[in-house]
């Protein structure tokens, strides 16, 4: 059984296409850990300085956000679509991305908007946030900030004929981002494969020279704030922990539930004598994560 995980715009007035949705929604794709440990690193606790009751946030993960409660869903983004009503709207973007295929609807309700929508990235628009940020008719980016695309992520389990069906299940979703971000920024579509072949991390004037962005936001629009970035970072080590447990080889359900019993154990004793070098791996991480949480 499988465990999956997976340059210049046209005319403003225009929309693009809608994505494709997986018939079958128990099938996700999210971003690599890798990912969330770089916005760790560099993004987290970045915020816009000014908001406004025609603004969405996006500072969370994409999906429902299992750690917090909250996260950036469709559902969210359509009620506050609803609320602003027939505005021009704002949408700020600081996400490691997510769930992809919540990235896709979100992107599709955006994109059904009938005001124009303005990107604004501060931080990062990763993985399924970049996907989100192709919605805007007109996309600013912090000169230090990036924009990450990449090829659908899964995790999946079996034999050689399992491989080759996720293969051909993920084959139209590559191909209709290539597309998507083919429109959007007019570059061919395979550089655009390529790009999302290597993980391209694109800075503020790369991701302008490629047209995944118009213009730089500039840095006075934009503050770290020193408390979000400390509890941005402390729930992101329990996102990337959990990816590195379902890599192991545990079902998201079981990882979650083994972070908690030992995030809420108070002096819980380290883990040891775990046979196996995945294992040994995640023992390890599991332990400095335990740490981490008790300091």
């Amino acid at each position: 059984m499988r465990k999956p995980f997976c340059r210049v715009m046209a005319a403003a007035s225009a929309r693009p296409a809608a994505l494709p949705m997986p018939a079958d929604r128990r099938i996700q794709a999210f971003a690599p850990a890798s990912v969330y440990d770089r916005w760790g690193d560099e993004a987290a606790g970045i915020r816009a300085v000014a908001t406004g009751d025609n603004v969405i946030t996006m500072f969370e993960d994409i999906g429902e956000d299992f750690w917090t409660g909250g996260g950036v869903t469709a559902k969210k983004v359509a009620a506050q679509l609803r609320a602003i009503g027939d505005r021009p709207v704002e949408v700020q973007v600081n996400s490691p991305g997510g769930d992809m295929f919540e990235g896709i609807a979100i992107y599709n309700v955006l994109r059904e908007h009938p005001q124009d929508i303005t990107i604004k990235v501060m931080g990062m628009a990763a993985s399924a946030a970049s996907v989100i940020a192709m919605a805007g008719n007109k996309i600013e980016i912090g000169v230090s900030s990036f924009i990450m695309i990449h090829n659908c992520w899964v995790m999946a389990m079996g034999n050689r004929h399992d491989m080759a069906a996720v293969a051909e299940w993920l084959a139209p979703f590559d191909q209709a981002m290539v597309d998507l971000y083919a429109m959007r920024t007019g570059a061919t579509a395979a550089d655009v494969g390529k790009w999302m072949d290597g993980e391209s991390w694109m800075s503020g004037t790369t991701a302008i020279e490629r047209g995944f962005a118009d213009a730089i936001l500039p840095a006075d629009q934009m503050l770290l704030d020193a408390a979000t970035q400390a509890s941005d970072r402390k729930v992101n080590e329990l996102r990337a922990m959990e990816l590195t447990m379902v890599r192991a080889g545990h079902s998201r359900t079981d990882a979650r539930a083994r972070i908690n019993a030992i995030k809420g154990t108070p002096g819980a004793a380290h883990l040891t004598g775990t046979p196996g070098a995945a294992d040994d791996a995640m023992a390890e991480a599991l332990n400095g994560l335990l740490d981490s949480i008790k300091n």
